[in-house]
């Protein structure tokens, strides 16, 4: 299992800085590893999100939830090794915890996707709106829209669709992104820059 290619925190050197641990899960981790009942905490904190990142990738609620529950199953089971390795330059609120928890979803969703190549693709399903009775048109102008933006993501080559959907749907930093993705951060944000560049581009191309 990949870990995150972030810097261990150390001792600091005698009149040298001291590092701070920042890592926003080091104390829901270090529960959790003490008794694994406590790990239910870190599952209600990242449920949507690890679900809402294999739904994306995936385009279908059930293999989205198989991947979801494999990622916790094996965060759970792993939980012991995981070594907290945030320091001040990853910034305010940092957690290592995190990243760790996406590499494990990144590769449980790339095996679910080698078993949908297995067999045909599931429809693309497409953002749930709520209609407003009184502006029926414009509902279906904004489900319109959001289906084609949906539509587009899904199109983007690999690690360009990821940084997007880690980036707007997850809310991610670059740097936490770089950590999933395996990638510098200069190479994360031209990844979204040329993904955004590519979603507007065919956005604009399509008939009005």
């Amino acid at each position: 299992m990949a870990r995150p290619a972030l810097r261990k925190v150390g001792r600091p050197e005698e009149g040298g800085p001291r590092l701070a641990h920042l890592d926003r899960d080091r104390r829901l981790v270090e529960a959790a590893q003490a008794d694994p009942a406590r790990f239910e905490a870190l599952y209600r904190k990242y449920l949507a999100q690890v679900y809402s990142f294999a739904y994306y990738e995936l385009r279908d609620h059930h293999e989205a939830e198989d991947a979801t529950e494999r990622t916790f199953l094996a965060a759970l089971a792993g939980l012991a090794r995981f070594e907290e390795r945030a320091r001040p330059a990853d910034g305010e609120g940092a957690s290592t915890f995190r990243v760790w928890l996406f590499q494990i979803a990144r590769n449980a969703i790339a095996e679910r996707r080698r078993r949908q190549r297995r067999r045909p693709e599931a429809p693309l399903e497409a953002a749930e709106h709520v209609a407003d009775p009184l502006d029926l048109e414009a509902t279906a102008v904004r489900h319109d829209a959001a289906t084609a933006a949906v539509r587009a993501i899904s199109r983007l080559a690999g690690d360009r669709r990821r940084a997007l959907i880690l980036r707007f749907v997850d809310e991610m930093t670059t740097h936490e992104i770089a950590g999933v993705l395996g990638r510098s951060e200069g190479a994360v944000r031209v990844l979204i820059h040329r993904a955004l560049r590519t979603v507007a581009r065919e956005l604009d191309d399509q008939p009005q």
